[in-house]
């Protein structure tokens, strides 16, 4: 045989082989593209939680991998949260209202059949997360707030206790002794940026909002999401509110949509950070929308951010996001940078991410950091 024939011979050979493999990969995207999931592939389970609250997340972890439910997962991760007091402001022993009490706030979310449960200002009760999944789970309700949901945790067999501690209390007369500075009053006399009440509205008087602090120590929540071996996503927060606040204020972290918002046939997203804002907007059930309209998460959670920045420029705040595939993101306005935790099989451990925020206009936060 030729040089000649035997090349010939191989180029027939190379062109088989390109044809072929042209071929194989047609087929593969025509199939991907009319199957359900488009062939991704799925970085599940997981778990990612706001802030560095690593020992909760670790917790929910450990619960996926012992193959627990994504409910599971997260009402564990959250109760951690709340026996640690992660950063004073989830669970007993935090944010004192103007009473000097302590109230509680949680939130979860199943993803697989859109049923939820709730409490809002529930006081005497420490584990808030486990009582809002027995509202998911023994009521035909979302959210039960105040007394009647003090008085429902302990039909359900949960003790009372006094959620204030020597801390809390110390930290409440302090506020006291400053004057109640700061407060969350506005538009009353006597002047709430100089006296404590009682105040009387002042209907000679409408001044501009101005922002809350939200830092580190004054965050409003944990928010954790999880997705198990089913492919099932939970969502829920924990939350003691905001330091000094007007008794039976109730913030965004048990509505449902603001605090956290999951639905399996697209994923799931927790905001943190000021929510009395926060929940104006509904900026998880956006992130959620986001994912639906085909946005990857980080931009998702970035819509979310940007909407409500675009209204209140001083706002602080973060939103993470997941998809139902266990792509993540986040994104945060008003902080330096935001810290999230995840755990997943690329992983296989807890990890400690930061993202930078987009930046708000100053103001001064001296008068609250004093106290914090």
């Amino acid at each position: 045989m030729s040089i000649m024939s035997c090349f010939y011979r191989f180029k027939q050979i190379l062109f088989v082989i390109s044809c072929s493999v042209i071929f194989v990969v047609v087929i593969r995207k025509l199939y991907c593209y009319n199957s359900k999931d488009n062939c991704l592939t799925y970085n599940t389970p997981m778990v990612i939680s706001t802030w560095a609250f690593t020992n909760a997340t670790t917790k929910s972890w450990s619960v996926l991998n012992m193959s627990g439910s994504a409910i599971d997962a997260v009402v564990a991760g959250c109760t951690v949260c709340e026996q640690e007091q992660c950063d004073g402001t989830v669970g007993y022993g935090g944010s004192p209202d103007e009473n000097g009490e302590t109230s509680l706030d949680a939130l979860i979310i199943d993803g697989a059949t859109m049923n939820m449960g709730a409490v809002g200002h529930m006081k005497r009760i420490k584990s808030a997360s486990k009582v809002a999944r027995l509202v998911m789970e023994n009521t035909k309700h979302t959210l039960l707030v105040g007394e009647g949901a003090t008085q429902f945790a302990i039909q359900m067999g949960f003790k009372e206790t006094n959620l204030s501690t020597i801390e809390s209390l110390n930290l409440w007369k302090q506020w006291k002794t400053n004057n109640c500075q700061p407060n969350f009053w506005t538009n009353v006399s006597p002047d709430p940026k100089n006296y404590c009440g009682p105040y009387k509205p002042n209907l000679l008087k409408n001044s501009k909002p101005e922002p809350n602090l939200v830092d580190t120590k004054n965050h409003d929540t944990i928010g954790i999401i999880a997705i198990d071996h089913e492919g099932n996503i939970a969502a829920g927060t924990s939350t003691n509110g905001a330091k000094f606040k007007i008794p039976g204020r109730v913030g965004d972290s048990p509505i449902p949509g603001s605090g956290a918002y999951a639905m399996n046939t697209y994923g799931a997203a927790a905001a943190t950070g000021d929510g009395d804002i926060l929940m104006r907007f509904l900026p998880s059930f956006h992130a959620v929308q986001a994912l639906k309209n085909g946005h990857n998460p980080t931009k998702a959670a970035q819509l979310a951010i940007d909407t409500i920045s675009n209204y209140y420029p001083d706002f602080s705040g973060a939103v993470i996001t997941v998809n139902k595939y266990g792509d993540y993101g986040a994104a945060c306005h008003g902080f330096d940078r935001f810290p999230y935790s995840i755990a997943n099989p690329e992983h296989n451990k807890v990890a400690l991410l930061y993202i930078t925020c987009t930046k708000s206009k100053s103001y001064n936060y001296n008068l609250w950091s004093s106290l914090l």
